[in-house]
């Protein structure tokens, strides 16, 4: 029985956590993933404060305080897949928290899910009004689950930019 519970506890140090964003200008939506890597969970949004150098701060405190291996940013291309101005000051953010924090970056394509997570909240029965306290949540959680869905591969041989 010892050893049943010594090789689960081994099997479950190789799963990875991962902190999800969706980072906007006046908002980043947080969700974190499970210990098994298999879900994700909205977390918190963080308003944005008037120094970058705050919210990454803010960031890097919950990344420690999760323990995640690597986070996710969701990357808003183009839904014809150009890069966006937007895309650009996302890269530049992620760039930054990177170095940060010393973890892995994986850009996600972000396409269409702020409008999917307004989609699931109103399905949710929330009122319109109530959208932007959690939305952003919302769209970091459907982020971080398509990163995850992925499976190990994708993770574990660094290939996260799916543009």
């Amino acid at each position: 029985m010892g050893f049943k519970l010594e090789a689960r506890s081994q099997e479950l140090e190789t799963h990875a956590r991962y902190l999800g964003l969706d980072v906007g200008n006046r908002r980043i939506g947080v969700a974190v993933s499970d210990e098994l890597g298999l879900t994700a969970q909205p977390v918190l949004t963080l308003e944005r404060r008037r120094s970058l150098r705050e919210d990454l701060r803010s960031l890097a405190r919950l990344a420690r305080r999760f323990a995640v291996a690597g986070i996710v940013v969701g990357n808003p291309v183009h839904l014809s897949g150009e890069l966006s101005p937007q895309a650009a000051r996302t890269r530049a953010f992620a760039a930054e928290l990177g170095g940060l924090t010393g973890l892995p970056i994986h850009l996600w394509d972000e396409r269409l899910t702020t409008r999917e997570a307004h989609q699931i909240l109103y399905e949710a029965g929330h009122a319109r009004q109530e959208h932007r306290r959690v939305v952003d949540q919302v769209a970091a959680t459907l982020i971080l689950q398509s990163f995850l869905d992925q499976g190990t591969e994708t993770r574990d041989q660094g290939i996260g930019n799916r543009e």
